[in-house]
């Protein structure tokens, strides 16, 4: 089967597959479960940054990394402008734009607005293996990027 021969449906499941699975990361991430977040990705799959020169290769690795993610951390991410190209009838790509509010201390409450930490976009590559689609291959690029606040006393809720 190529490419030509998908019905439009069939197009828009496996879009709409691959825009689920970014939206998912995010949620898994800010809303308390990032050790999960490595069961998106194949199991050889990868997350780098190039231009901090670091690479996270591997499920297992990818578990290990999301999961030693600071207890007080309260972060939220928008991704937007996600655009999924099919380029065979299991392989994609996307782009979409991140937006990166993160703070480090955090023990409860409602923090007064922030600038965000990171704004950049990611560049993913998706295989869809036994019928599932996943994320083999995520790049970042930041435009925009900083360290992440430390609450002091006084912000802590």
């Amino acid at each position: 089967m190529d490419l030509e021969s998908l019905t439009p449906t069939d197009r828009l499941i496996a879009e709409r597959a691959c825009e689920r699975l970014i939206v998912e990361l995010v949620h898994r991430l800010d809303l308390g479960r990032p050790e999960t977040v490595a069961e998106l990705f194949t199991p050889d799959g990868v997350w780098e940054w190039p231009a901090g020169d670091r690479r996270v290769e591997g499920r297992e690795a990818l578990r290990r990394y999301f999961g030693g993610r600071p207890a007080d951390r309260l972060s939220r991410r928008l991704c937007t402008n996600i655009l999924v190209t099919l380029t065979s009838p299991t392989t994609a790509t996307a782009t979409s734009y991140l937006t990166t509010y993160r703070v480090d201390g955090h023990t409860g409450g409602l923090l007064p607005p922030r600038p965000p930490t990171q704004v950049g976009h990611y560049e993913d590559a998706f295989q869809r293996r036994d019928g599932e689609w996943l994320l083999a291959h995520r790049t970042l690029f930041l435009a925009f990027g900083g360290p992440t606040e430390r609450l002091g006393r006084a912000e802590r809720g």
